[in-house]
């Protein structure tokens, strides 16, 4: 039986500025309470950002374009962006709470840098080899409210893979993957709160999932979708513009290109044509025209106006 995980979190941790030294501040926070080896540390990306001095005086409308690497969807006042890290999130992670009023704070330069660093400097001061993760908060689609998640690891195996296994029925596990890194993340806010000043936590109980020292991991980065391969890449009504705009740059969030059945299954339902196959692509009695274009962009191929029938191929033949 696998053994509980408990999750503790110190009081105590002054306000952090830049240049403190988190472990430090962390090792005097847990006092008699010892790490001990297989522990993992998890530290809010906040605090970490402040001592690396990732403050800025301004605001999270003046930040967002240097934080941003493409808008996902915009409603409002609020964008759901992919940022310099690839995470995406609100306003590109940018924080306004807990600091200082005119202040925001941006996420550190390389969270799972950050991570490692923390890891190998507990080690040097306590001798212990323990798995750290840089937290931070996030929404989830189609879900309300926030969770936290791991935007940095290091020591730890952030995915624990059930592929291949078989579940008490017999039936074989395909793509289960717990991100237990993101799990942990959870936990540790569920023990340090949002307003109680407790940007350190301790999770214990999941040693199995610490490397031995010297070795660091795939980092939280291994989380990240890379684009194309997420179902989601634009928000509804930025997918209808984007494909519309038909701009090379924008092909990337609409994945590898589809198949010729689901390409039939579009032409037929929006142009009510079918299409016949014909030379690795397809021939469509229809125009070239606004609608025909956003269609093959918006599923990886492109068009030739072929005179009485347009042809589509996919966009890597």
């Amino acid at each position: 039986m696998r053994p509980a995980v408990s999750a503790y979190a110190p009081d105590g941790v002054p306000e952090v500025a830049a240049g403190d030294d988190l472990a430090t501040l962390l090792l005097a926070a847990l006092g008699d309470a010892a790490l001990v080896d297989g522990d993992i540390v998890a530290v809010t990306s906040k605090v970490v950002s402040k001592a690396e001095g990732q403050v800025r005086v301004s605001t999270r409308e003046a930040e967002l374009a240097g934080e941003t690497r493409r808008v996902v969807a915009r409603r409002g006042a609020t964008a759901i962006v992919r940022n310099r890290l690839g995470l995406t999130l609100a306003a590109a992670g940018i924080d306004a709470s807990n600091v200082a009023p005119g202040h925001v704070v941006l996420h550190p330069a390389d969270p799972d840098a950050s991570a490692r660093t923390l890891r190998e400097t507990i080690l040097a001061r306590t001798g212990r080899t323990v798995g750290v993760i840089v937290t931070d908060t996030a929404g989830r689609a189609w879900r309300e409210g926030q969770t936290d998640i791991a935007i940095g690891a290091a020591g730890i195996e952030v995915l624990e893979s059930f592929v291949g296994r078989e579940d008490a029925h017999g039936n074989s596990l395909v793509v289960t993957a717990p991100a237990v890194a993101d799990e942990l993340a959870s936990l540790a806010e569920l023990a340090s709160g949002k307003l109680g000043g407790r940007p350190f936590a301790v999770l214990r109980g999941r040693a199995d999932l610490v490397l031995p020292a010297g070795e660091y991991g795939a980092g939280a980065a291994a989380l990240i979708r890379e684009e194309g391969r997420d179902f989601f890449g634009y928000g509804a009504r930025e997918a209808v513009v984007r494909a519309l705009a038909g701009r090379p740059g924008d092909a990337a969030p609409f994945g590898a290109p589809a198949s010729v059945e689901e390409v039939c299954e579009a032409l037929v339902t929006v142009l009510g044509v079918p299409p016949q196959a014909a030379d690795g692509g397809l021939l469509v009695a229809h125009p070239v025209d606004g609608v025909l274009r956003a269609l093959a962009f918006a599923h990886g191929w492109s068009v030739e106006d072929g005179g009485d029938a347009a042809r589509l191929v996919p966009r890597s033949a």
